[in-house]
């Protein structure tokens, strides 16, 4: 399973339509996830503070598009050797398996969800 994380109200509108495809597709080629055990440190770092925010679980077997393990840039400190999960086309919503909200705690934080770990 890999996760993605995404405002409620975009996931709504995707699932309504059947595929995902935000802004990053076209801008990088790929769909930004992360493992389990990579979501907490990913949500801290990139969404501190949002509401309104869902975790998609993905079955990868069920993914119509390429899945590659990569590296990311080397911006934020991340460890050379840990690879994300990026998706190289749009997210077939039938591959979601569950979604789970994602509430941040009063300072803007996010802490591990029940049913999440790897």
């Amino acid at each position: 399973m890999i996760v993605h994380i995404v405002k409620r109200g975009e996931w709504e509108l995707a699932a309504g339509r059947g595929t995902y495809a935000p802004d990053s597709l076209q801008a990088e080629g790929f769909i930004h996830c992360s493992t389990p055990a990579q979501l907490i440190d990913t949500a801290n770092r990139f969404y501190r503070g949002q509401n309104g925010l869902v975790v998609l679980c993905i079955e990868e077997s069920r993914l119509k598009a390429e899945l590659k393990y990569e590296a990311p840039a080397m911006q934020r400190g991340e460890s050379a050797g840990e690879l994300f999960p990026h998706l190289c086309g749009e997210l077939n919503v039938d591959a979601v398996v569950r979604v789970v909200a994602l509430p941040c705690d009063a300072d803007g934080s996010f802490r591990l969800l029940d049913g999440l770990q790897e």
